[in-house]
């Protein structure tokens, strides 16, 4: 089983999505467990805010170090990330618990990484949100920082479902097809490139028509059309 904890200022944006596939039936399988953690619960002050001004200046709040660092000691216990902020360059954490920070100066995420990541038993997902995270958070406190592409968003809560995602659907027994997540695009078997089109009925329509190779039966034919259309859609 795996375990997910998502450290956020907003958890209601991941309540629906939770109770839907591919999550609902990982929970259900016991395979996967999911837990929303809202930071403003660690606030430092009377007034629950988690973010202040950036030094050095500039636009916008930061997601102070302290509430994060109060909901790492929660999750793991203090005495395990008293270590890993004294000390990040040897994880004070199991090898198979990440912490993980979303951020555009991260790692750009792939499927590679996502198989990688399955076979771990506990990740965090830290969100950031307005201006971003307080440095010492990526520098000391995370043991990945990863980013899904050179765009951005209002938060980390939309990258942090993506992952989860293309975690929870590859584990074995999540999808109804035990082979559905082999012959896709990325896998192994797919040689690490995108899938095929794919078509179904009709047949012709309004004169736009399927392939004329996907409907002969010789299945050699049909594998080698696959192969060569593989690729990106450069549109």
């Amino acid at each position: 089983m795996i375990k997910f904890d998502i450290i956020t200022v907003f958890p209601q944006l991941f309540t629906e999505h939770l109770n839907n596939l591919p999550f609902k039936k990982a929970v259900e399988k016991k395979l996967s467990q999911y837990k929303l953690w809202d930071l403003k619960e660690f606030s430092v002050n009377n007034y629950g805010s988690v973010d202040d001004e950036t030094y050095g200046g500039g636009v916008g709040m930061v997601l102070s170090v302290e509430p994060i660092y109060n909901a790492l000691c929660e999750i793991y216990g203090k005495a395990v990330i008293e270590k890993q902020l004294s000390n990040p360059e040897k994880q004070s954490l199991p090898k198979d618990h990440k912490i993980v920070v979303l951020s555009p100066r991260g790692k750009t995420y792939d499927q590679e990484t996502a198989r990688k990541l399955s076979k771990c038993a506990q990740i965090t997902l830290i969100c950031g949100r307005y201006e971003g995270i307080d440095g010492r958070v990526e520098e000391n406190l995370a043991t990945d920082v990863i980013s899904i592409g050179d765009f951005v968003l209002s938060g980390g809560e939309l990258p942090s479902l993506s992952i989860m995602e293309s975690i929870t659907r590859i584990l074995p027994g999540v999808l109804e097809k035990k082979d559905a997540a082999k012959i896709e695009s990325f896998s192994e078997e797919n040689e690490g490139t995108p899938e095929y089109p794919q078509y179904t009925r009709p047949e012709n329509f309004m004169g736009v028509k399927v392939p004329p190779v996907l409907l002969n039966g010789n299945h050699k034919e049909i594998d080698r059309w696959r192969k060569d259309n593989s690729k990106r859609i450069e549109k």
